[in-house]
């Protein structure tokens, strides 16, 4: 019995002393707080070389698409002029039905050109989605590499210390891991 007293008693007496040194650390790493970083996202999208890419293949389509539709609005300008001297020449019946087909060309053109823009915006949207992809990617790794706790957005940061920006190495990465990005651009 008495064994048992003095094991017991042992015992507490560890335990009390292990106590304060677990509390010491906890004490610690509470006035350490976590890791931070902060992430210019802006700086990213305009500086990425594979968002440069995309802007530049998206730019270049458009440039072509605004070829095509100039001449379609030539055309139909030309087809007004028409319209317009024929007025005298036709019938009421005859004159409307001509007027009637121009105004349909017009909406047509403008469908198409409406149908255009959303099929590249949707382009834009999935390049950019495989951008975003891959950023997210290179976050976390880093995240986790580094221990961060939290990573802001440097938009929404009113101060921060240098150290503390992960722009540059995340922008690095990025470009390593997906220079380019090609776009799934609409055939016309």
């Amino acid at each position: 019995m008495l064994v048992r007293i003095i094991t017991f008693s042992l015992a507490l007496a560890l335990l009390g002393s292990l106590a304060p040194l677990d509390t010491a650390k906890a004490q610690t790493a509470a006035q350490a707080g976590p890791i931070l970083a902060v992430l210019d996202i802006g700086k990213i999208r305009r500086e990425a070389a594979s968002v440069k890419s995309i802007r530049e293949q998206i730019i270049n389509h458009q440039n072509n698409i605004q070829g095509e539709i100039q001449k379609e609005q030539d055309a139909l300008r030309t087809a007004q002029q028409e319209l317009a001297k024929k007025q005298t020449l036709l019938a009421p019946e005859a004159f409307a039905e001509e007027r009637k087909n121009f105004e349909q060309r017009v909406v047509g053109m403008q469908q198409m050109v409406q149908q255009r823009r959303r099929s590249l915006e949707e382009a834009q949207n999935k390049a950019m989605n495989e951008v975003e992809k891959a950023l997210n990617e290179i976050v976390a790794k880093l995240a986790e590499k580094n221990d961060y706790d939290i990573i802001f957005r440097f938009s929404q940061v009113v101060y921060v210390k240098i150290q503390h920006d992960i722009t540059g190495e995340v922008l690095k990465s990025l470009d390593q891991k997906l220079p380019t990005v090609q776009v799934d651009l609409p055939k016309n």
